[in-house]
């Protein structure tokens, strides 16, 4: 276990964090900030027209539908749970740079999005893809695709989901006392039958239940604050004072809260990870940059929104300053200002956040197996894999699986990230193209193959 914290440490430290800053700084100059200045066009898209295509066409899903998927996998335990240890780890000053890295991360965000649509190939049952497919059509390296999504089922499908079933399972358990072991086989079958319906159905409950918690979360922040609405300055005061202060700058606490702001940061919205871009490819849109810009968004509301509602309530409480970690710090948060009542609003929170991100990992593991080998015996045995990771996160120690989840979700950006960097000029074009249409009064940009004549493998865009 020491040798893997080693290795996680200076993949993180030396070239992670580094490439991670470098490629969100490059991109949000190359694109002129587009994920400030086309905020309005992200709102348009995600509720417009594309929203409205129904779920039951042959020829793909929405932006909405394929935006909830990807949101599903991004807010998890990680918005209750991740900001809770980044806090407890590197101090409230660690808040300010998951903020820094969301802001500067969607543009890495918009620009994989948009590749992952440009790339996207047509199946029998609608369009899919991913990095893997854009590393193989274009940058024609299939061994590159081929380890990324080996890097991705491990992590998301197989070492995430146990990380999240034993969230579930232990919240059951501490609030009710329910069976460990039953709950988790009961969950199991649950995931299974919903996985196992593919994609459009992945799509539907997801869809639907990505609003409703999200919403539920950010209300009941919202109620806290307006009950503590005199100590909002000291929050924001400490915050900024705990990522610029001279005591945590001589304490080398900064450097902690850097650390622990963009790795969880990440963990929680996974711009530039290479996982959203799975479910980007699946939409029917008109013009690639419309599910990139989509995307984007997703990353603000991620961790601008519902991370910020976990960290107000943290330093609000002062249970920061104790022993707690994870999720149960974000309980004794809650319970020190709404009282005990709070654990069962926390144990539903957590059970839809981390189920909705089972269902999403799940499918990002089915695309890229899909990718690797078409042998139709793969997955029934993905599945079976599935069903036994969730029974073990009721019963198994979790430090092997976030060993492995830190040092796979690296490797996976460090790969993603030379991808994208190398194919970024096509979507520097494709954000041109569209606003060139929209300048022109051309309210739903068209793509058309030939206006990219220069970009290989694509076709789907005929």
């Amino acid at each position: 276990m020491e040798i893997l914290n080693n290795i996680n440490d200076f993949l993180w430290t030396y070239i992670i964090i580094g490439l991670l800053v470098g490629c969100a700084l490059y991109f949000t100059i190359r694109t002129r900030g587009v994920q400030f200045r086309m905020i309005g066009e992200m709102l348009r898209i995600m509720m417009g027209r594309d929203r409205k295509e129904t779920a039951d066409k042959s020829d793909g899903l929405g932006s909405f539908q394929a935006f909830a998927i990807s949101l599903g996998s991004r807010v998890g335990t990680g918005n209750l749970a991740g900001v809770a240890s980044a806090i407890f780890v590197g101090g409230p000053g660690a808040v300010f740079w998951m903020w820094v890295m969301a802001l500067l991360g969607s543009a890495t965000a918009f620009v994989e999005s948009t590749l992952a649509q440009l790339y996207k190939r047509k199946g029998p049952n609608g369009f899919y893809g991913g990095p893997a497919y854009y590393m193989e059509s274009g940058l024609g390296k299939r061994w590159m695709g081929i380890l990324f999504s080996v890097l991705m089922v491990i992590t998301f499908s197989l070492a995430n989901n146990i990380l999240q079933s034993n969230t579930i399972i232990d919240s059951l358990y501490s609030s009710f006392g329910w069976n460990k072991l039953l709950s988790a086989v009961v969950l199991a079958v649950l995931v299974l039958v919903i996985i196992i319906g593919g994609v459009k159905r992945i799509s539907q409950v997801v869809s639907y239940m990505v609003p409703f918690m999200a919403f539920g979360y950010i209300i009941l922040a919202l109620v806290i604050c307006g009950m503590y609405i005199g100590r909002m300055p000291e929050v924001f005061s400490t915050i900024f004072d705990g990522a610029f202060g001279l005591r945590q700058i001589g304490g080398g606490m900064m450097g902690a809260a850097i650390m622990q702001g963009v790795r969880r940061g990440l963990f929680s919205n996974e711009a530039g990870e290479g996982s959203a871009p799975n479910a980007a490819a699946i939409a029917n849109t008109s013009h690639p940059v419309k599910q990139g810009l989509v995307q984007a968004l997703g990353v603000f509301i991620d961790t601008l929104i519902i991370c910020s509602c976990t960290a107000v309530i943290i330093i609000l409480s002062g249970e920061y300053k104790g022993d707690a970690d994870g999720i149960v710090l974000t309980l004794n948060a809650l319970e020190s200002l709404v009282g005990p009542a709070a654990k069962y609003f926390v144990t539903a929170a957590i059970l839809l956040f981390a189920f909705s991100t089972m269902l999403a990992n799940c499918y990002y593991g089915e695309t890229n197996i899909r990718f690797i080998t078409s042998r139709k015996w793969m997955m029934p045995l993905f599945w079976a894999c599935i069903a036994l990771c969730v029974t073990y996160g009721a019963i198994g120690s979790l430090s092997t699986a976030w060993a492995i989840i830190d040092i796979c979700m690296g490797l996976l950006t460090l790969c993603n990230l030379v991808a994208i960097a190398l194919l970024s000029r096509h979507v520097f074009r494709l954000l041109e193209d569209y606003r060139k249409q929209k300048d022109s009064g051309i309210k739903e940009p068209q793509f058309r193959r030939d206006s990219l004549p220069d970009a290989n493998g694509v076709d789907c865009w005929e």
